[in-house]
Formats: C-alpha cells, structure tokens, sequence
C-alpha cells in the first residue's frame, strides 16, 4: 500500500485508497503528511495544517500512537482529539498550537463549535476508515468538518469498500482522484484460514468458544452487544480464562486498559463489539473467533483482518447456532467460500489445533490481580505472577454489532508466557502497519 500509494501523495493528488486491513495505510499517509508539514511555516494557535478523521476512539489513539515518535522527531506537535478524555487538555493543546490533529467527528465537531479549533488552514486531510464512519452514521458530520477546510486542500480517502455514502463522498470532497486500489473487495489473505463450526444450542456455542480460546496464544472474540461482550468476557473467566470486555459503553479509561492489558499479554482473550473493535491493531493475534455471525460481508472480512496482519498467520472461525445456518452460508458465499457450517464439540480435533498449545487455568483469585494489574496500562504483573502492590466521541452506542477451508494457522503468533514463566519482550505500541 504505501509502495502504490506515497508517489501519488507526495506529488500532492488526491488519493482514493481501497485496501484490506493491516495493509499499511498508517504510514502510507503518515510519512507523507509529516513530511509536507516539516517543510511548512510554524502553527498558529487553534489552526493546524492536518487532520486525519477516524471512526473510534482506539483508531485515533492507535494512529496517535503511530504518528508520535515521527512527529517528536521532526520538532512537529500532534493532538489526538477523541471524547472519553480531557476537553479541556485537548483545548490548552489547541490553543499552544498543533500541526496534526488526530480526531474522532463527534469529539472535533465539539471543539470546532467551541471556536477551540478552526479549520481553515488545513492543508491536508485524510478520512481512515470511510466506510466504517458512514456506516455508523457520521456521514453528515464529516460532511460538516470537510466543508470547513479549504477545497483547495489535498484530501486522501481509505476505505476497504467503495460504495453508498463512500461514493458521495469521494464525489464531493475528492476531484479527480487517483484510485489506488491493491486488492478486491472480496480478496482473501493467503496467510488467513476460516472456519465454520456449529454448536447445538447457546450453552454449547459459549463451551466452545471457551475451548478455542483456551490456548496459551491471543484470542480475538467478536459479539454482537455491549451485554454479550460482559457475560462472555465473565463466563470466560470464571473458567479459568483471562478475559476481558472491550465495547462503547465502558469508560474510556477502561476501555485504554483492556486493550494495552490485551496488548501485553495480561488478558488472553478481548471480547469486544465490533464498534470497539473497529481498526484496532495488535501484534501476534493468532485467533479470531466470531460468536455467531456477523451482520454483513464486509464486518466478517474485517473482524478475520485483525489476525494473520503482515504476512502473519493466523485462523478466523465462526462458531453458531443450527437456525443461523442459512445466514452463514449466504456470508461465506458472499466472500467466495463455498461451505457448508460443521457441528463440532469442545473435544473435536479441529478445536484442539485451533486452539493450540493449552494455556493453564488461572485460578478465581488470580483473575483480580490481572484486572488490576491493566488498571496500570499494561505494565504490572501478568496473570499468574506474584502481586507486587497495589461526550460525542465519534462512536455511536447501538447494538454492535468443523468444516476446513485448509491448513489451519491458529498455532502461529505471538505466544504468551505460561505463570511463573519469563516475559516475552512486547510493546503497547501498534506497528507501523496498522
């Protein structure tokens, strides 16, 4: 992506990019925007010269976090503008001045409405996820901030699917852009292995994914509502398996320290909705595992395209219910899988080599230290370890959200360390890939 992608950006046209994820994009508009604002003339207070607008809180931290080390490096100042946080901090940053604001629409339509941030000197925007903010109803919100930066501006557009609102957008907003396009929107990743497997009833369903995610390696569980990710992260830990929830409804502290508690391994399972989830990018997911299908094609691809990232392998499954047979078979044609859901147990050879190594039980006295533990950011004890001491945001809330297709890859990716084992050198920080 950012090989097809930088020449374009560079000599300033503006890009419509169509990619799956975990393709690249970050840098592919990253390099190129800090580079442009490196050569430009100092910030006026409450004016920067770039936005990137992306749909969920963790995406603006994730490319946030990407961004940063760039923009320290080239005396550069970056804001991340999302709702959970601090208005006020992000207003005194605003006022120092900022080349770069990273934002969620609802949390910098906010700040724009407060006067805490005009947009008239934006010389650069781009819009990560379009697809995905349309689909969440953010159309006309982007609509607003687009139309408050110079026409003039160069724009670049990511989206893994081009259709519906994205092709207004791109109608209005983007005059003849270069369309980079490196794969189809139904491409398959080589290094993904999908999975259909059906359990008899909702207790054996659950069961089941217990099973696929008792292993010692990262496990991705996608539900439907904020409800389900509770009840799923809780009955997993109780048996034994460290989890936790990650959806809209929590606290954005808590959802901070679910994710980089996943992220260093003190968790070995996130159960998340799919508007938490969204983007996210964490390194040596070895499994994702639907608990019943998804709404449509396109989230199914996107949930399968946070394992087997960078040429990494990595397996997606999809556990479900008899009376959802029809609806998966219409989904995995609709990716070009032609299959049928087989009815398996906890016990069947397919789940054991999905799930890989087995991990140890964690006691129930030890799954409060892992929870505290993330309330550190992801830097006290793991599970298992001796305990040392002690607005708008641009996310909607609303519901959220074995046959084998080849040789399975769930056993690839980043182990994690077995209790009373030494730590695997990790990092919070997404890789540049994201």
């Amino acid at each position: 992506m950012q090989a097809s992608t930088l020449p374009d950006v560079l000599a300033g046209e503006n890009v419509l990019g169509r990619a799956r994820t975990g393709s690249g994009k970050t840098l592919a508009f990253g390099l190129p925007m800090l580079a442009r604002l490196a050569s430009g003339g100092p910030v006026q207070p409450r004016r920067p010269r770039a936005l990137v607008l992306v749909p969920t809180r963790e995406l603006a931290q994730q490319v946030s976090d990407a961004l940063e080390p760039l923009t320290r490096a080239l005396n550069l100042r970056l804001a991340p503008v999302y709702g959970g946080t601090s208005i006020s901090r992000q207003i005194s940053a605003l006022r120092r001045g900022v080349h770069l604001v990273v934002a969620t629409p609802g949390r910098l339509t906010d700040l724009v409405e407060r006067s805490a941030c005009e947009l008239g000197d934006i010389e650069m925007t781009v819009l990560d996820e379009a697809d995905f903010m349309c689909d969440l109803g953010f159309l006309p919100a982007v609509r607003a901030l687009l139309d408050a930066t110079p026409s003039t501006g160069q724009r670049l557009l990511f989206s893994a699917t081009l259709d519906r609102e994205v092709e207004v957008l791109v109608r209005d907003y983007l005059p003849d852009p270069v369309l980079v396009a490196i794969d189809s929107e139904t491409s398959q990743v080589s290094t993904l292995v999908r999975h259909a497997l059906e359990a008899p009833d909702r207790a054996a369903q659950v069961a089941l994914v217990t099973a696929l995610a008792g292993g010692s390696g990262s496990t991705l569980v996608f539900v439907r509502t904020q409800r389900d990710a509770d009840r799923v992260a809780e009955s997993l830990s109780r048996a034994g398996v460290p989890a936790e929830p990650l959806h809209g409804g929590m606290p954005q502290g808590a959802r901070t320290r679910a994710l980089a508690g996943f992220t260093d391994g003190f968790y070995r399972v996130l159960v998340a909705t799919d508007v938490a989830a969204r983007g996210i990018h964490v390194d040596g997911i070895r499994l994702v595992v639907h608990l019943g299908p998804p709404e449509d094609a396109k989230t199914y691809q996107h949930r399968g395209g946070r394992t087997a990232r960078a040429g990494a392998e990595g397996a997606d499954v999809l556990v479900t219910l008899p009376a959802e047979r029809g609806k998966v078979r219409g989904l995995l044609r609709a990716v070009g899988i032609e299959a049928r859901p087989e009815p398996t147990t906890p016990n069947d050879p397919i789940v054991l080599e999905l799930a890989g190594p087995p991990a140890p039980r964690v006691s129930k006295d030890e799954i409060p230290q892992a929870r505290m533990a993330g309330s550190t950011g992801g830097r006290g004890p793991r599970v298992g370890a001796p305990r040392t001491g002690g607005g708008r945001d641009g996310e909607h809330r609303r519901r959220e959200g074995g046959h084998r297709f080849g040789r399975s890859g769930a056993t690839h990716g980043r182990p994690q360390r077995r209790p009373g084992a030494p730590a695997a050198p990790t990092s919070a920080a997404p890789a540049p890939t994201a």
